[in-house]
């Protein structure tokens, strides 16, 4: 379930924060990285699990990687938690 990812992908602090500094616009993999100190591999694991729940979209541009808020699915899941809400007993 799409929800599901979302929420898990937004429980870490470091993807939260990911997603911040990606809301003033695209930034390459090496830029996020800048920001953090964290292997490459870690950062890497949280990159893909933002990229598993849809919240980022990435292109390639020659060699680096660029990553793009998707607010859609934001806003998508949480309007999918306000309506399971309306449906509880």
């Amino acid at each position: 379930m799409r929800i599901n990812r979302v929420f898990e992908a937004l429980s870490h602090p470091v993807r939260r924060q990911i997603l911040a500094l990606l809301k003033a616009g695209p930034m390459s993999a090496g830029e996020l990285a800048e920001h953090f100190d964290l292997t490459k591999p870690t950062l890497s694991a949280h990159f893909n699990k933002l990229r598993e729940a849809e919240l980022v979209a990435v292109e390639r541009r020659g060699t680096s990687l660029i990553y793009h808020l998707n607010m859609s699915i934001l806003e998508e899941a949480l309007g999918d938690l306000l309506s399971t809400r309306d449906q509880a007993p």
